[in-house]
């Protein structure tokens, strides 16, 4: 059985909800509580190795499980690329490199290994854990490139989430007006949905001396969770009322 969601409007609002809050999340964590970035990465790893084995020894899908994974992806790969990117002093540039790098030789394996990259109906456990260290890559990824942006290209926080809503914008008129593969549109839009987040994330977070809305990490935090979470919950639901449905009546 897949124990994917269907790829809907939900699913991308859903996704830039767990993204952006895994960008506050990540930066409470290791900067307003100051843990710092390489104790906040193993601690968030830890958490991600947790949920990525519970998903992957799961025989269904549930939403609830799900999420929490693309959330810990999040969260971990937003400390991780900052230790990459500040305290090993990489820097934004040659961070963003290194993972495109390693996210292409991923998806490089991947294909090489006879399977379609295809998200719409993995039931393997193999796929399905190079499924998520994909995901894990390119959310680690859009915390480098977001930061990039907002940093060093000279565009700022919102100049940023601009840009990449509007490459977000031409990947949906794609998928609508032309025939480019559905796969490949897919990975764009899940890698660039990062980003977005990541400085959306900045956009709420950051003063307003720095171009942000001055929110603080914890009210961030704290208000995407809380959206996040009523759409895990609709989520839920609507998965058991599927179940419901599928179950044969007795006649």
């Amino acid at each position: 059985m897949n124990k994917l969601p269907q790829i809907t409007l939900i699913f991308w609002i859903m996704k830039i909800c767990a993204t952006t809050l895994g960008e506050t999340a990540g930066d409470l964590l290791s900067m307003t509580l100051n843990v710092g970035y390489a104790a906040s990465t193993l601690l968030l790893m830890g958490v991600f190795v947790a949920t990525f084995v519970t998903q992957l020894c799961a025989k269904k899908h549930h939403p609830l499980l799900y999420w929490s994974v693309i959330l810990s992806t999040s969260t971990a790969g937003t400390t991780m690329s900052d230790y990459m990117d500040r305290t090993l002093g990489l820097g934004y540039a040659k961070g963003t490199a290194i993972l495109i790098t390693i996210l292409l030789a991923i998806f490089l394996y991947w294909r090489s290994t006879g399977h379609s990259l295809s998200v719409v109906n993995i039931r393997s456990v193999k796929v399905e854990a190079m499924y998520w260290t994909a995901i894990l890559f390119s959310n680690t990824l859009g915390t480098a490139l977001g930061d990039f942006l907002a940093d060093d290209s000279g565009l700022g926080f919102a100049g940023g989430a601009l840009l990449i809503g509007s490459l977000l914008a031409l990947v949906v008129a794609a998928v609508y007006f032309t025939r480019v593969s559905r796969i490949l549109l897919f990975w764009i839009a899940f890698v660039l949905t990062r980003p977005f987040g990541a400085t959306f994330g900045d956009v709420l977070t950051k003063s307003t001396e720095k171009g942000g809305l001055n929110f603080g990490t914890i009210g961030s935090s704290a208000v995407l969770a809380a959206i996040l979470m009523v759409f895990m919950i609709h989520a839920f639901l609507r998965e058991k009322e599927r179940a419901l449905v599928a179950i044969p009546s007795e006649d």
